[in-house]
């Protein structure tokens, strides 16, 4: 089934390749049109649309989906339900497809759902309690996006079809509008996890290092992204827009303080995932779709490479993903840490690797423009903490000394594992140069001064210097006088944000209902309904049994008085 599987979207993969070459060259552009029913001036189609962009995505989705069942053949070669592993992992591939290629708000919808659906089946996959509070924070999260996507196909119903690729032109400036573009914001920052729907990123973390790979770091999270893109030209004057720049500047920000905190390797790379994901988001809403896309897919490559290499480390470190546990790891696996360290620094924007060509163009746009100064400091600073979180990893996991136990095996000859890194890996290298080159058919006219230029060099520089001074910090350091301990927890929980999404929704519902269930179910309605009634007849008999036994004169005279009351009730 794994190899099946694997061929199958190989192929997909090259069909695609080939496919996307041939319309970005000639400028084409496909569209599919099948109507399924027609009633008065509605129709329901099912429509395709293939573009460069649609194509593109669909290559990069097919890729990384084969190299991670690929990959998934060694990693869980133990689990008995491997093929129901599989086919979850092929109907999450085919969800995206759809979502990839429908111009129509009802299929949009189909992969939409289908994409939250099993992404909750992947995450409860090792079922424990954690995994099903992770399940539900993520299905629930999404369920606000899928029911955004409900109201949307609603409103739009009110231009006669859900095709709402023809409606661009005349759509623009209409109220219906205005309603439609508030919804598909929200839709997309439940997708794509910004504030305030970030907790159930680092949440689905329990799903198995693949799904992790595939799903949570370059197609489910990146779905939210890919449809602002494609409603890009109708978002682009709305309000809505400015807030979604500072939400998801903010995002990136968060992320990126929290990952400093964090000692969980995955939930390390799942905010890495967030901050990314901000920075696309961010890129977007200042007007620039393509660079967003660009960054979307060099960003794919690297971080499910992360990702598989995190696996390939926690299934040797015996299941152990806490990096204070690790260390020294490039003396034992050097191929695995080759893999690390160079999506790391991938991730980083180091030049000439695939993150340099979208990281550097998006910041040097941001530069460009004209906007307030606060956008300036977060984008540079998120950049900056990137760097220092990354380095922090690499010196937790690769240099510092191994801090396991006495006896240990690290090996570094799983072939499968390896060989499909090392796509990944030529790929991470390869393909931001590839993408500017196929993408950007002229180049951007950038023109800074030295300082402005050079700008990314100095943050990323001292990113390091801080990420390298934070691995080695003792227990007594200064940084532990300067934070309080109030400050520290509310910087490490991701600014309170999973307490409040979970706990904080619920908490005053359910202390009302437990005040209500203690008082009227457990009291009154108690002592007025079924115990009370219970009680007062089990006392009156007690009595009555009381009387019968020890008064033999009473007992025949209430005999004669009911006997006399029933004479009376049926004579008379």
């Amino acid at each position: 089934m794994c190899f099946n599987s694997f061929f199958f979207l190989f192929f997909f993969m090259l069909i695609n390749f080939f496919f996307f070459v041939y319309f970005i060259m000639n400028g084409l552009s496909v569209f599919f049109e099948w109507e399924i029913i027609s009633f008065n001036s509605m129709s329901i189609v099912m429509s395709i649309l293939l573009d460069w962009m649609s194509l593109l995505f669909m290559m990069f989705v097919s890729l990384i989906s084969s190299v991670v069942i690929f990959y998934s053949k060694s990693y869980m070669n133990s689990e008995l339900n491997l093929n129901r592993f599989i086919i979850l992992v092929l109907m999450f591939v085919f969800s995206m497809v759809l979502l990839i290629i429908s111009p129509n708000l009802i299929s949009i919808l189909l992969g939409w759902d289908g994409l939250g659906l099993i992404s909750y089946c992947l995450v409860i996959y090792y079922q424990n309690l954690k995994s099903y509070n992770a399940g539900m924070l993520t299905a629930l999260s999404n369920r606000i996006g899928d029911v955004m996507i409900l109201m949307i196909i609603c409103w739009v119903m009110n231009y006669g079809s859900w095709n709402y690729i023809f409606y661009f032109d005349f759509m623009k400036n209409d109220y219906v509008m205005f309603i439609i573009s508030f919804m598909i914001i929200i839709a997309a920052m439940t997708k794509s996890a910004q504030i305030p729907f970030s907790s159930w990123l680092p949440a689905a973390m329990a799903a198995p290092t693949p799904v992790s790979a595939l799903v949570h770091s370059s197609t489910l999270v990146t779905a939210g992204v890919y449809l602002l893109i494609r409603f890009n030209y109708l978002l682009i004057d709305m309000f809505f827009f400015k807030v979604l720049l500072f939400l998801s500047i903010l995002t990136m920000f968060m992320s990126g303080i929290s990952a400093n905190y964090e000692f969980d390797l995955k939930k390390i790379i799942a905010l890495s995932t967030l901050s990314q994901l901000g920075l696309m988001m961010s890129i977007l809403s200042l007007g620039f779709p393509d660079i967003a896309f660009f960054h979307l897919l060099t960003h794919a490559m690297f971080k499910a490479l992360l990702f598989m290499c995190a696996g390939v480390i926690i299934h040797m470190m015996n299941d152990i993903q806490d990096i204070r546990y690790m260390g020294g790891l490039s003396l034992y696996i050097p191929l695995t840490s080759l893999c690390l360290n160079i999506s790391n620094l991938s991730l980083c924007g180091i030049p000439f690797l695939s993150g340099f060509y979208s990281k550097d163009l998006i910041l040097e746009m941001v530069s460009f423009n004209s906007f307030n100064l606060m956008v300036f400091i977060l984008f540079y600073l998120s950049t900056g903490l990137t760097v220092f979180y990354t380095f922090r990893l690499i010196m937790y996991v690769m240099i510092n000394d191994f801090n396991l136990m006495m006896i240990y095996n690290l090996y570094d000859e799983d072939y499968i594992m390896l060989n499909s890194m090392f796509v990944l890996l030529f790929m991470s290298l390869l393909s931001g140069s590839f993408l500017s080159w196929f993408i950007f058919s002229y180049p951007y006219m950038i023109y800074l001064p030295f300082n402005l230029k050079l700008m990314v060099i100095y943050v990323s520089i001292l990113g390091s210097i801080l990420g390298f001074m934070v691995s080695n910090m003792g227990i007594y350091s200064l940084n532990k006088l300067l934070l309080s301990y109030n400050l520290s927890s509310f910087l490490c929980l991701m600014w309170f944000m999973p307490n409040l999404s979970t706990y904080g929704l619920s908490y005053i519902y359910l202390n009302f209902s437990q005040i209500l269930f203690k008082n009227i179910d457990m009291g009154w309605s108690e002592i007025y309904s079924g115990k009370g009634i219970f009680n007062i007849l089990k006392n009156y008999s007690v009595f009555y049994n009381i009387y019968q036994m020890n008064n033999f004169k009473i007992y025949l005279f209430s005999f004669i008085l009911w006997f006399m009351i029933l004479f009376i009730f049926f004579f008379i």
